[in-house]
Formats: structure tokens, sequence, C-alpha cells
């Protein structure tokens, strides 16, 4: 992966892993601005790409064209994704009224940054709560740029890591606090959503997407309640036998040990859509992060290890015919390595670099 992202970024400025996403070569960007043609060039484009218009009507219909196409757009997609003249036509040319949020970001898969496809996910709930909002009208949109698709906005303003939050007033000049700070902060929507509202004098709500995680689990907790409730009314020996015991803290450490608490606790989200190809992921790529069909997945192979070993167990204690030994041995011994081999490639899937591998890779 680094090997091939050297070369896809040779030209560009280099990068490097950080907290909260990736960090580009300042020294490398410094120098290509200090170019000679590179900085007038970008000026010019900020003064000369379409004109300024001076007449006052000139000037309005101009404005209205600009938010008609910016509604349009958002009617479409809540995040606009720009490419740089459309920016500089859009965000940075007069005449504007209307206040621009921008996320910087890099979304490639040859990238391999999870955060910003996580920041992307938090910054498209934002805007999806602003237009939903009462306090949402014309006067304010969200913007995305990729930098593989816009590296000159990048190296204008000098945005040196990823992902980054920028703000353009409409009615003041861009200022350094114009610019989201994450080293104090995370970048969850709310987070996101306060400083905007600081920005702009202005506060909305922010409106999470629905999840059907919550009531599937509340109805799954009243089936078993309800069903425990029958068996002690019809059958108390049942209920009170040591198997059953058995059976009910298996499974209670089955599930502590998924990582469906754990997730409860993080609040993590049930899936993550891929903002760019809008590919549903159910396994997170990181070591500090777990998404809910992941826990699922690890709660089904320690029960399958389980099962392989009370069957290894019961072959050898069993007084059956030997042909049953051999066959509840050698069941029990493949369904414990084959899970177990899967749950090592799931670990090696989130963390590449682990050196342990089992039957499968």
């Amino acid at each position: 992966h680094r090997k091939s992202q050297s070369l896809l970024l040779s030209s560009l400025p280099s990068r490097s892993p950080s907290r909260n996403g990736y960090t580009f070569n300042m020294a490398h960007i410094s120098s290509i601005l200090s170019y000679p043609l590179v900085f007038p060039v970008s000026m010019a484009l900020v003064f000369m790409a379409h004109g300024i218009p001076t007449h006052p009507a000139q000037e309005k219909t101009v404005l209205e064209e600009k938010v008609s196409q910016l509604m349009a757009w958002t009617k479409k997609n809540r995040v606009i994704k720009m490419t740089d003249p459309v920016f500089i036509d859009f965000v940075l040319e007069t005449p504007r009224n209307y206040s621009v949020t921008v996320m910087f970001t890099v979304l490639e898969e040859f990238r391999s940054c999870v955060t910003c496809e996580e920041a992307a996910e938090e910054f498209h709930t934002l805007a999806d709560s602003w237009q939903h909002s009462s306090s949402f009208a014309n006067k304010v949109f969200f913007v995305l740029m990729d930098y593989n698709l816009s590296p000159e906005v990048f190296r204008m303003f000098r945005v040196t890591s990823v992902p980054s939050f920028f703000h353009f007033s409409a009615d003041r000049e861009f200022t350094p606090d114009d610019i989201y700070n994450l080293d104090g902060r995370g970048f969850t929507a709310e987070e996101i959503g306060e400083w905007v509202a600081e920005r702009m004098n202005v506060h909305s709500g922010i409106r999470q997407p629905t999840i059907y995680h919550g009531p599937f689990m509340l109805g799954t907790v009243l089936t078993i309640t309800g069903g425990l409730v029958y068996l002690l009314e019809r059958s108390r020996t049942f209920v009170f036998c040591r198997i059953f015991g058995g059976f009910v803290m298996l499974c209670f450490v089955i599930v502590m040990t998924s990582g469906q608490m754990w997730i409860h606790i993080k609040r993590e989200p049930y899936v993550r859509t891929n903002p760019k190809t809008g590919h549903i992921r159910y396994i997170s790529e990181s070591s500090y992060s777990q998404y809910t069909p992941e826990t699922y997945i690890v709660a089904l192979c320690n029960m399958w290890i389980t099962l392989g070993v009370m069957l290894v167990d019961k072959a050898a204690t069993s007084r059956t015919k030997i042909v049953q030994k051999e066959m509840m041995c050698v069941t029990g011994i493949c369904l414990a390595v084959l899970f177990f081999s899967g749950l090592l490639s799931l670990f090696r899937f989130k963390v590449p670099e682990y050196p342990y591998r089992f039957l499968t890779d």
C-alpha cells in the first residue's frame, strides 16, 4: 500500500499517518508554493475566474444564480462535492450572501484513511440535520473537497492534515478561528455542529439516522424473558437444572466477549457507509472500532468454538460406541479449529501487522 501511494503521490505533497487522519509534508508544500508562478496564478484564479461584477443589478443576478445552483445541488446531495474552479467561483468569489462549511479530506480507497471516512459520515449527518431543521434556509451550505479531485485548493489554503473543517462566513473575513481544531475535540456531528453554531450564532440539533438495533435487542430480551417465565411455570425442574444454568451463563459470556457492551458504551454506529461509493461496511478496518454485525460474527465464532470443545469433552467421557466417540471428537476438533481460524483472520483484517495466522489468511 505504502509503495503504491508514494508512486501515486510522487508529484503531490507526501503524507504520514497522524492521530486524526493523514498529515501532508509541510516543507514540501511550502516548496511548491515558493515557485514564482503558483501563488500569482492561484490569486489570479480567485479574482479572474469569471470576473467580479460591479453593477448592483448584475451582482444581484449573479448571486441569485449561484444560490439557485447551490440549492439544486443540495437537493441531490446534502453535502456538495466541488472541484477547484467551482469552489473558487461559489465560495471565494463575490457576490456571496451565504455561509459555507467545508470539509477537506481524502476518500480514495488507496489512501486507506479510515478516519476520513468516519468523519465524512459525521459531516453528512451534520449537513442532513441542518437542512431538516427550522434554522436552515438558503444561507448555509456544506461542501466536501477531496484532495484527489481538488489539490489546488488544498495548496492555496495550505491544508496539511485531513480531515480538516473550514467555515467561510457570509458577513466577515476568513480568520484562523474559522478552522476547526481537531486536537482539543473530536469530529462527531454534535461537536462540529456546536462549532458551526458558534460561527453562525444559530443553533440546530443533530438528527441522527434511524438505527433499528435498539428495538431489535429490546424485542429479543422481551422474547427471552417471556420464554423463561413460561418455562418456569410449566417445568421448574428444567429451569433449575444444571445444564440450563450452564447454557445461560455461556450465552452471557459469549455476548460480553463479542463486544456488544463495548459498542453500547462507545455508541458506535450499526454500520458505516462509504460516502464516496455508497458501499456499506459491516466490519471496521480500525483496531479501535467495531460495528454491530462484527460482534455477531465474533459471537458466532465463539459459540461454535465452545460447542467444539464440549463435543471433544463429551467424546472423552461418553460411554457410547467407539465410532460415535470418534465422530464427536473429529467434529468437535474441526469446529474449534475452523472457527478459531476465522477469529484470527478477522483480527488480522483489522490489524494487518499481527504475525500469527492459522489455516486461512
